[in-house]
């Protein structure tokens, strides 16, 4: 006689980017075994494939593609699934910013978490009178940088930022003619990519900072000063802090 299965139960999400339906189960432990024995590893790569296949077995709609899903609805994705899996809420420990040292230990119920969207966020950047840019999110790979780096290294520097944008550049046109970023090498977009003035790097480097994100305010109390404050809560890392 075979054992009996176990009824897994399922849930409905609305991804951000699209205000698409997807159903979705929560994580096994298989699913949160594949994760820690690819961490294990520190090698990105294989987290990676680890995060595409955990995250794709636990989605039940058909044809969603999870490496072409921006970053934000990975991250909303993925906290709603563990959420199912582990519990409706997460316990974290934030630093009170007017000592910057004192730590209060926090309860979040995750259905309150939402992605938050800024006013004016554009995805099309004019370059000058002639070429604008239209950009893409930055999907898995950073996603997997941002949340599961066992590194150390920073992604504040100038070639990562370089490499962040030339691998979320979409296309490239005038009035007349359109350049499609698939069409053309990383080198060949990174050498675009640095023909570009500072006042129009900064203009793209907006599109990145105001993009939608992962974020939740909640207020706390320092109990060494009594002082309280508003605090911030971004990325799917700052969840699981």
């Amino acid at each position: 006689m075979t054992l009996p299965k176990i009824s897994v139960p399922t849930y409905e999400l609305t991804l951000p980017s699209t205000n698409k339906k997807i159903k979705y189960r929560p994580f096994l432990v298989r699913e949160e075994k594949i994760l820690i024995m690819a961490m294990e590893t520190e090698n990105m790569k294989e987290i990676t494939n680890a995060v595409v296949q955990i995250i794709s077995d636990c989605i039940i709609t058909k044809d969603v593609k999870v490496e072409s899903l921006a970053t934000f609805d990975i991250e909303y994705l993925f906290l709603n699934v563990r959420a199912k899996s582990v519990g409706e809420t997460v316990d974290i420990s934030v630093i009170c910013p007017d000592d910057m040292e004192t730590t209060v230990d926090i309860t979040i119920d995750i259905d309150r978490i939402k992605v938050q969207k800024t006013k004016g966020h554009k995805n099309i950047i004019k370059i000058d009178d002639d070429l604008s840019m239209k950009l893409k999110y930055p999907s898995l790979e950073q996603f997997v940088e941002n949340n599961f780096e066992t590194d150390g290294g920073s992604a504040n520097n100038l070639s990562e930022s370089l490499s962040m944008i030339s691998s979320s550049v979409e296309m490239i046109y005038d009035k007349e003619t359109s350049w499609q970023a698939s069409e053309y090498t990383k080198e060949e977009l990174d050498e675009f990519i640095e023909q570009l003035n500072t006042k129009q790097f900064k203009e793209i480097e907006t599109f990145f900072t105001t993009m939608p994100k992962l974020s939740h305010k909640v207020m706390i109390k320092n109990p060494k000063t009594g002082v309280e404050s508003e605090v911030v809560i971004e990325g799917l890392a700052g969840f699981f802090a």
